[in-house]
């Protein structure tokens, strides 16, 4: 189960990047879109970390019992 969870952890960092990569392609051309691109990049940033320590959490949680 937590083989899964830290493939789903690197997925965020993925779809970060390739937000930013959006975002800075529609920033080049002068589109409002950007905006919303590097707002979900953040988010996606923000659900890696997230993700990661609720996974340590939880791991150290199992250890201990």
């Amino acid at each position: 189960m937590m083989k899964y969870s830290k493939i789903f952890q690197y997925a965020y960092l993925v779809f970060a990047v390739l937000f930013i990569y959006d975002g800075i392609t529609k920033w080049g051309n002068g589109t409002n879109g950007a905006y919303i691109s590097l707002g979900l990049a953040a988010l996606a940033i923000f659900m890696y970390f997230f993700r990661r320590r609720f996974s340590d959490k939880f791991e150290k949680r199992d250890n201990s019992k």
